[in-house]
């Protein structure tokens, strides 16, 4: 389908199908342009990002050329606007103007989703989006103290919008689709009712748009567009992954678990290349190598991940892409020109992460792209059995160094975790893994989808605030995945644990439950492992793990099922309400529940302390609860949920009833 321009008596009108998604006008111009003036400040990945723009010019004449059309300051050309297919495109012609800021059509009670991967808002209106990939900060409220205190000490609180993964692509109840083909920052501004703007620090911003009669196959473009992910391998869906990070004896503690009954699918051991104690908590030693620091943490390793696979059982890592400067490996990538350099010097450009200083890879730079991929994640992990990593980080490089490639970091930031991406597909392509080997990341930005295999959401508070704990992970993977991203996972039990701040066993259970109904269940140990309970800390927490596990692995054949869904049509396995029934304007802002395929309902228990809670079934036809049995109809019911118990429903005349009728049954097993 093509944009097509209309001409009106005092403007013009841009058209994709019958949909309206530009409108010019003397009195509502649809472009504004201005000269900008920034200031980017960084520390440890948290960044404080300031524009003062300047000469704005709000063109209202126009004319319409072979090229597209020219927005007029007075007699002089500003802009040109140009359309190709479903392609728009908004120059600047004026020199020095860096700052545009079109004004896409809306309509009234109009509902938008999308951004990437947003952790606090499912439907976007009424706020505006920074698109600039980041920590996400430690309690993302500036309403609560901890987050107080976190930004006092390095700008470390987050707000809203802060993530690992944002995206300039938003989605209209219109079935309406704008994509900004660009990596600069950019902001999504929802807060005016009358217009989606979308902020670029550019002189020259390309759109992309999409249009279809429904969200299903709106979402199927886009993740078409984007590139869709392969096939998640058995192993990583038929039972849990658990993590442990205490050294050899992880390996007697994963005993433990097989014991008590764990479906496990794969042990991860993050600590692998060693470990390094810091006032934030046990930090990771930065070097990825199997070298005398991991030798002396996981003796033969090599021999005993052997042993792992003869019993069926995988064996993952972490890496990311980042060299502390005491490694045996940094040594290696400064000889090679491997890292980003400071501007004014070929001195490497060292970052603080946080009582520790590491060179930032330069993915710009073919060689080094190369060197990572077989060097460190060919030799060092895959070479050794390793069968997967987390692939952390992505979105700290720094705005102030200089990359090979002469690149601008400022365009370059948001492209980084996709270039991080691609180096991980790129090595487990490499010995014939693509679909067997799985990596998982936390940073994105549009592309990634085509080379990362399955997403995480982060590092989650050990709680069950509203912005930063439990219930985060079910928005960040229902915004995900309507952008393309069709796997999505958690750390099971949550990861950061700061000024007092700890796990309760209740939290435990209750991120079993939902972690159960992920395409992939991890646990993790946090990042104060000592301070925190662990799974295998008490029988009752082990046993809780074990038969979670053993729901999720009886799942298997469900899952699979979803992940051919995902290659064909680019659908996620976990799915806001509104995809299947998008005729339901009440369900468009519903994030506390979600479609797992279009036959199961999960609603999770996000609350501390709840006993039960409202579950919206929509669409016509019963539902079935999965635990007693009992058919409900349509609507908004309450629904008791005690620990153990989380509302589940399925669709009696799935073609699946009989795996979900069984669910019960292994579960109380």
């Amino acid at each position: 389908m093509k944009l097509r321009l209309e001409a009106e008596n005092d403007g013009f009108d841009l058209l994709l199908g019958e949909q309206l998604v530009l409108q010019h006008r003397r009195d509502c111009p649809a472009v504004v342009m201005a000269r900008g003036n920034p200031e980017v400040v960084m520390v440890r990945g948290n960044f404080s990002i300031m524009d003062s723009p300047s000469d704005a010019l709000a063109p209202t004449s126009w004319a319409q050329t072979e090229a597209g059309v020219d927005l007029l300051d007075g007699d002089t050309p500003a802009l040109r606007i140009t359309v190709s297919g479903h392609r728009l495109t908004i120059s600047s012609l004026l020199p020095g103007y860096d700052r545009l800021t079109v004004h896409f059509h809306a309509v009234s009670g109009e509902t938008v989703w999308g951004g990437g991967e947003q952790m606090s808002y499912l439907a976007l209106n009424g706020r505006a989006f920074p698109i600039w990939t980041s920590e996400p900060g430690v309690g993302r409220d500036k309403s609560t103290e901890l987050t107080r205190i976190m930004d006092a000490d390095g700008m470390a609180g987050g707000d809203y919008w802060n993530t690992n993964y944002p995206q300039p692509t938003f989605l209209t109840s219109r079935w309406l689709a704008v994509h900004l083909d660009a990596s600069c920052y950019s902001v999504l501004d929802f807060t005016d009712p009358a217009a989606h703007r979308v902020e670029v620090w550019s002189s020259t911003a390309a759109f992309e748009l999409f249009v279809d009669d429904g969200p299903l196959r709106l979402v199927s473009q886009l993740s078409k567009r984007f590139g869709r992910q392969p096939k998640l391998p058995d192993w990583a869906i038929g039972g849990a992954i658990v993590g442990l990070k205490s050294g050899a004896s992880s390996f007697d503690r994963l005993e433990r678990f097989i014991e008590a009954g764990t479906a496990v699918s794969a042990v991860w051991c993050e600590d692998w290349a060693g470990v390094r104690e810091t006032t934030f908590g046990r930090r990771l030693f930065w070097d990825w190598h199997s070298g005398d620091r991991s030798a002396a943490r996981y003796p033969a390793l090599k021999d005993r991940i052997a042993d792992l696979h003869a019993r069926g059982i995988r064996f993952m890592v972490y890496a990311n892409p980042y060299i502390a400067v005491d490694g045996e490996l940094y040594e290696e990538g400064r000889a090679g020109g491997h890292f980003c350099l400071h501007t004014d010097s070929d001195d490497v450009h060292l970052v603080d992460f946080g009582e520790f200083d590491c060179g930032v890879v330069d993915f710009t730079r073919e060689d080094t792209r190369a060197w990572f991929a077989e060097r460190i994640l060919g030799r060092e992990m895959l070479d050794i059995g390793i069968d997967g990593w987390m692939a952390d980080f992505g979105e700290y490089l720094p705005t102030d160094l200089r990359l090979s490639d002469g690149s601008d970091p400022m365009e370059a930031h948001n492209l980084w975790p996709v270039l991080w991406a691609e180096v991980n597909a790129r090595a487990v392509e490499s010995r014939g893994r693509t679909g067997d080997a799985v990596f998982f990341m936390r940073a994105g930005f549009s592309g990634v989808q085509a080379h990362c295999p399955l997403l995480w959401a982060g590092d989650q508070s050990v709680d069950f605030t509203r912005h930063d704990g439990i219930g985060t992970v079910i928005t960040g993977a229902l915004s995900a995945g309507l952008v393309g991203n069709a796997y999505s996972h958690s750390d099971c039990g949550g990861y950061t644990s700061l000024h007092g701040n700890i796990r309760t066993e209740e939290l435990m259970q209750r991120w079993c439950e939902l972690a159960a109904f992920a395409p992939v269940m991890r646990s993790h140990e946090g990042n104060r492992p000592d301070d925190n309970l662990q799974y295998d800390s008490t029988p009752e927490l082990l046993d809780c793990f074990a038969q979670w596990s053993r729901v999720h692995a009886h799942l298997a054949p469900y899952v699979r099922h979803l992940c051919h869904e995902a290659r064909q049509s680019g659908l996620p396995a976990q799915r806001p309400l509104f995809l299947h029934y998008p005729h339901d304007p009440a369900l468009f802002t519903v994030q506390d529940q979600f479609l797992y395929g279009a036959d199961l309902l999960v609603a999770p228990v996000i609350e501390q302390g709840a006993v039960d809670r409202s579950v919206v079934l929509p669409g016509a036809g019963v539902w079935r609860h999965v635990w007693s049995g009992v058919d409900y109809a349509p609507g908004l019911h309450r629904i008791a949920a005690p620990i153990g118990q989380p509302p589940v429903f399925y669709r009696p005349d799935s073609a699946h009833a009989a795996l979900f009728a069984g669910l019960n049954g292994v579960l109380q097993g």
